[in-house]
């Protein structure tokens, strides 16, 4: 039986936290309903019609986007995100921690950077308006 491990209390707290798992998908619409369907979800966010999809907790807790987009081996990537006032520091710490910074811009639900960790897997930095 796996060990418990007890939360550790003196551990600094990062200006940035765990946002969601995002899944490329041709069809988002289809897969959102699979996600809703398995994991009893309902849909918090969508923007441009059905590039981009949110699924939740009933509590409101983010867990699954769904964005428009090539289905592919690494579909899947990590999404943390940060107070916008916070956006540039925590970039640079990622960077500073070794990340790479692929792509810098503003969208319509405010900033987002790509990324790739030292392994070379892809993941987002978002600061939400």
């Amino acid at each position: 039986m796996p060990q418990k491990l007890a939360a550790t209390p003196t551990l600094p707290v990062m200006g940035m936290r765990f946002d969601l798992v995002t899944i490329d998908a041709a069809d988002t619409e289809s897969l959102a309903g699979f996600w809703r369907e398995v994991l009893g979800l309902v849909e918090v966010e969508r923007e441009d019609g059905d590039r981009w999809i949110v699924l939740a907790e009933l509590d409101g807790t983010r867990r699954i986007g769904i964005q428009r987009g090539e289905v592919r081996a690494g579909g899947v990537h990590l999404d943390l995100a940060c107070a916008p006032a916070d956006f540039e520091s925590e970039l640079d710490r990622l960077v500073d921690a070794g990340a790479e910074l692929i792509d810098h811009r503003t969208e319509p639900y405010g900033s987002i950077a790509n990324l790739r960790d030292p392994a070379g897997h892809v993941f987002d930095l978002c600061a939400y308006h």
